[in-house]
């Protein structure tokens, strides 16, 4: 099995690092570019936006090579009882019909409600092949089986909320590639744990490789973004996964892990829709963008891209191990590892922020050069002893010309 996953990480990994500058030019030449034209975008320049693909080739080439050897040795057993075969295609399938609504929305920006349908679509293809939450075990919620309708309903919603939400949280450089990353590296731990299925622990693998190798591109400062064809690519990957790691487990949680995995994603976009509905009082205002989220929220409070992205990262690591210890140890120990880390970042809450409203430099991260407060900057018309949250909005760097977002705190 170890084989097997590290095949799997590494070839998808140097197929989506291999691949992502080819889709970079791409990008140029189709017009799949991000224009920072409003406030809601925290960069300031022009940057390609199509690196979904390399992260689906990447996907795509390291689990049907490992599914083909696999089948061939006898180590899994595509056309079982349980019929792989018809759930990969389901699959793939799916994934066919998102990427192609995303992409027109990449190059050409297509209605959210026109994306919603190929988000349904795709969801349709899973449990037309078998792919669905067949049931719901915790203690105090006990549906081992539920009937067909209710499980089609269901994984629907599923496939639905997590696509939504690892889409709306792609709002800062390597924020939504960097949360998929934890929450598929939690998942392997979880599946091997379990005792899930060959085919689920390869397709997690090779999705967090491609997730790795993509990275790079795409942390602060971003050299590309993963677009709408990626956050939906890998949205509707972890929710279909999750559901196939899950299947036939009979754990104490079932489909329920994967949901504390990606709690933070999917809060984020629960209260979307809350303050949505509450501040546009329709349905349509759902669709609408704000500068609500999360990410939006850090930045507004005086951290900058790369803290706030560290910030989510962590909030996210979080979740993945609450969800590991609860698979491994139970509810109790679960519970006192999250108590105990809660008291840690209160304590250290205070000092953190005590630290971040002195006197700090500020650098920054396109061409180095540092603000000090104490020294301002006449040339620029900044007063000296004006600290960096008092410049200006508009203010920008006077050696490159890049936005107060681009700056952080020099160590």
């Amino acid at each position: 099995m170890w084989g097997n996953i590290a095949i799997a990480f590494i070839l998808a990994f140097v197929v989506t690092f291999v691949t992502t500058p080819y889709t970079m030019k791409i990008a140029n030449k189709v017009g799949a570019i991000d224009i920072p034209k409003d406030e809601r975008r925290a960069h300031k320049k022009t940057i390609p936006k199509f690196g979904g693909p390399a992260v689906i080739l990447g996907f795509l080439v390291a689990t049907i090579y490992l599914l083909i050897v696999m089948n061939m040795e006898n180590s899994i057993n595509l056309f079982g009882v349980q019929e792989y075969w018809k759930k990969l295609l389901g699959f793939l399938i799916g994934i066919i019909i998102i990427s192609t609504f995303c992409i027109a929305d990449d190059i050409k920006t297509i209605r959210p409600i026109t994306k919603l349908i190929g988000q349904v679509l795709g969801a349709i293809c899973i449990t037309a092949a078998g792919i669905r939450i067949e049931g719901i075990t915790l203690p105090f919620l006990n549906f081992p089986e539920i009937n067909q309708i209710t499980s089609i309903v269901l994984t629907i919603g599923w496939v639905i909320v997590v696509t939504n939400a690892i889409n709306l949280i792609d709002g800062l450089d390597g924020l939504s590639s960097g949360i998929s990353i934890i929450s598929a590296i939690s998942l392997l731990v979880i599946f091997v744990l379990n005792g899930s299925s060959l085919i689920s622990i390869v397709l997690i693998t090779a999705l967090a490789g491609a997730l790795v190798g993509f990275l790079p591109f795409n942390f602060t400062p971003a050299k590309t973004f993963i677009g709408d064809t990626g956050s939906n690519f890998l949205g509707y990957s972890l929710a279909v996964i999750s559901i196939l790691g899950a299947a036939k487990t009979y754990t104490a949680a079932v489909i329920v892990l994967p949901l504390i995995v990606l709690g933070l994603p999917i809060f984020d976009t629960i209260w979307a829709i809350i303050r949505r509905l509450i501040k546009g009082k329709s349905i349509k205002a759902v669709f609408k963008a704000d500068k609500g989220h999360l990410h939006h929220k850090l930045v507004a409070k005086g951290f900058s891209q790369k803290q706030a992205v560290l910030v989510l990262y962590g909030i996210s690591a979080i979740f993945g191990m609450f969800a590991v210890i609860l698979c491994d140890s139970g509810i109790w120990k679960a519970l006192s590892f999250l108590l105990i880390v809660i008291v840690a970042i209160a304590v250290g809450y205070k000092n953190f922020f005590v630290e971040k409203t002195g006197n700090e430099q500020y650098e920054c991260t396109q061409c180095k050069y540092i603000y000090n407060p104490k020294f301002g900057n006449e040339k620029s018309g900044i007063d000296k002893g004006t600290r960096f949250e008092d410049l200006p909005k508009d203010w920008v760097c006077p050696v490159c010309g890049e936005g107060k977002d681009m700056f952080q705190i020099h160590m």
